[in-house]
């Protein structure tokens, strides 16, 4: 059923696409024959995509800093030209703590990163993806983008706006061929949700071990999602196999129905 789905020579820029989520979709679109472009702050964890995928462009870039969104796409721009793909991956775990506990300046950074960068990134995008032919936009949300988060107030309120920023873009775009999709992972194994876990236990005063085993058990698959779970619902999204899909909130948790 895809042995007409191209994905050859497309021009794909993935924000904070040198570890975790990022990295595992630059791995997967470059075996797709794409031309990957991959920001990211960390100038080591660059370096090693590079060693790793030395035909993926890298440059450093803070999504969350207007300048420096700037200077990403005239960057792109410079080594391809165009856009047909922005992955608006970058975002950060923000505080754990109930809303009380929380400062302003958490609040105020977790929102920068996660729905702020994707509009600095976006706004600049869209005139790319318009003249593409092939036009599709990504943005990474989360399963506390659609059900609550006890905890993480700042992290899922984030979350929930990528999603309504998501579908109004699609309304907004779609005139233009343009499309525009969610992709909401459940808990995604690795590094950052281990952190995640060993913070929110210590918040609660609950056993470590514990906690992380409820992470495991809240899907009725009775695992967390693994990133290359994510990688290929992006990969997906973005070919011609999914060319009527757009405006969608792509769940990808291993059916979910509540976050610990």
């Amino acid at each position: 059923m895809f042995e007409d789905v191209s994905m050859a020579g497309r021009k794909v820029l993935i924000t904070a696409g040198a570890s975790g989520l990022g990295l595992e979709m630059a791995r997967v679109f470059t075996t797709a024959g794409c031309d990957v472009f991959v920001c990211d702050v960390d100038a080591k964890a660059l370096a090693a995509v590079k060693a790793e995928l030395p035909q993926v462009h890298g440059a450093i870039a803070d999504v969350s800093d207007e300048a420096s969104v700037a200077e990403l796409f005239a960057q792109v721009q410079s080594a391809f030209g165009g856009l047909d793909v922005l992955i608006n991956n970058a975002g950060i775990a923000g505080p754990t703590g109930y809303v009380e506990t929380l400062s302003r300046a958490d609040w105020d950074k977790t929102l920068a990163v996660n729905i702020t960068g994707q509009f600095l990134c976006a706004r600049l995008a869209v005139p790319l993806l318009k003249a593409s032919d092939a036009g599709v936009m990504i943005n990474l949300s989360s399963a506390a983008g659609h059900l609550g988060f006890a905890g993480r107030s700042a992290y899922s309120a984030s979350k929930w706006a990528v999603v309504g920023f998501t579908k109004t873009l699609a309304i907004e775009l779609g005139p233009f061929g343009v499309r525009v999709n969610a992709i909401l992972p459940g808990a995604v194994e690795g590094p950052r949700i281990r952190a995640v876990i060993a913070a929110k236990a210590q918040a609660m005063g609950t056993p470590v071990d514990q906690l992380a085993r409820s992470y495991e058990q809240q899907a009725s698959l009775g695992r967390m999602v693994t990133a290359r779970d994510i990688a290929n619902m992006a990969l997906f999204a973005a070919s011609p196999a999914a060319g009527s899909v757009s405006g969608q909130a792509l769940v990808v948790d291993g059916h979910t129905q509540s976050l610990v």
